[in-house]
């Protein structure tokens, strides 16, 4: 059952697209992360979901109904949001924090209220601060007085803005520790975290975010594991990059050239990797490519753990195999000092691209 859908989200400030054309369903009882560098529009992503801020194009459907203006009050009180600033109220103890939703917007009687309440407390482990105000509270123990007023309210989904970016290191586990006993209860979650082990471990589901919108989805296997696009693999394996852009066939290679030694010379890559790094981007940026199609983006790339190192060419144009219509020596040169060569043509962009592990 699909509990929470977007079709076409895009937010726009002003002249500035922060999201653009964002689909995706979520089905009952899915945990899925949402991971990305800061400003990809994550937290934007979840407060359009729920009209906090409402997005400038698109729809959002919970349980099958569209939502608006007009519906989004009824709609939140099963779609709620746990935030990084905890949102208590600082004039009210732990057990009223809990107990004012339920009275005020499920109609409950304060006795039934403060008897969940006690659950929900028991449940986080914070039964003894019951009578405690915001301010006698750690971080952590705040964020799970939030997540206990959330469970109050008896939601169908779950949203958590980095539920844990205000915390305390020390105090993390104990956040996430809940959550994730709530993915084993069962609960649907959407979470923008910047925890990756928690979020590996959590999710049926990864979203990374980047270029205004989901970049690439998949499972936590396929996204932490084997990332198939470069800006999740830079991500997710902390991968060290040089970039440099061809526009024309007079392009200005010597700087290309001493751009690829810097790179090479600052994280101390050794003699023999950074030759054929150099050799490869040399004969498919000079040789073959811009010959061919006049334009390409270079783009030279190592993990931390150093266990591979690539060189990525993209250009322009249909499908078609540069490395096989180009100049022969200088191909015979490149799939030589190449361990593996892989080509994708990405037919709605246009652009081809060779992804070559050496």
């Amino acid at each position: 059952m699909k509990i929470l859908s977007a079709e076409g989200l895009a937010k726009r400030y002003g002249d500035k697209m922060i999201l653009s054309n964002v689909s995706f369903d979520i089905e009952q009882g899915e945990v899925i992360s949402v991971i990305g560098p800061s400003g990809t529009g994550k937290s934007t992503l979840l407060r359009g979901l729920n009209f906090l801020d409402p997005p400038t194009e698109g729809s959002v459907y919970f349980k099958g109904g569209k939502l608006s203006k007009r519906n989004i009050d009824e709609a939140r009180r099963k779609m709620v949001m746990v935030f990084q600033s905890f949102g208590l109220f600082a004039n009210m103890d732990v057990l009223r924090n809990i107990v004012i939703g339920q009275t005020d917007l499920l109609k409950k009687s304060v006795p039934e209220a403060e008897n969940r309440a006690r659950e929900l407390l028991k449940t986080v482990g914070l039964s003894e601060q019951a009578r405690h105000f915001p301010h006698q509270l750690s971080g952590g123990q705040k964020q799970r007085v939030a997540i206990a007023r959330c469970l109050a309210m008896d939601p169908d989904i779950i949203l958590f803005d980095e539920p844990t970016s205000a915390l305390d290191p020390t105090m993390v586990g104990e956040v996430t520790a809940v959550i994730r006993n709530l993915a084993k209860s069962g609960m649907t979650m959407l979470i923008v975290t910047h925890e990756m082990d928690f979020a590996k471990n959590i999710s049926n589901r990864v979203f990374y975010m980047d270029e205004g919108g989901i970049y690439e989805s998949g499972t936590a296997e396929e996204i932490f594991g084997d990332p198939q696009k470069p800006k999740t693999r830079a991500f997710i394996f902390k991968i060290k990059t040089f970039e440099f852009s061809v526009k024309s066939r007079d392009f200005d290679f010597i700087a290309m050239l001493n751009g690829i030694d810097d790179f090479c010379f600052r994280y101390a890559v050794d003699d023999e990797k950074a030759n054929r790094l150099r050799l490869i981007a040399e004969e498919l940026a000079l040789n073959i490519v811009t010959p061919q199609f006049g334009e390409c983006e270079l783009r030279i790339s190592f993990p931390e753990s150093r266990d591979a190192y690539y060189v990525s060419v993209t250009y322009p144009g249909e499908d078609r195999d540069a490395i096989e219509t180009g100049d022969n020596l200088s191909a015979a040169l490149v799939k030589n000092a190449a361990k593996r060569i892989a080509r994708v043509h990405d037919a709605e962009k246009g652009v081809n691209t060779f992804d070559i592990e050496v």
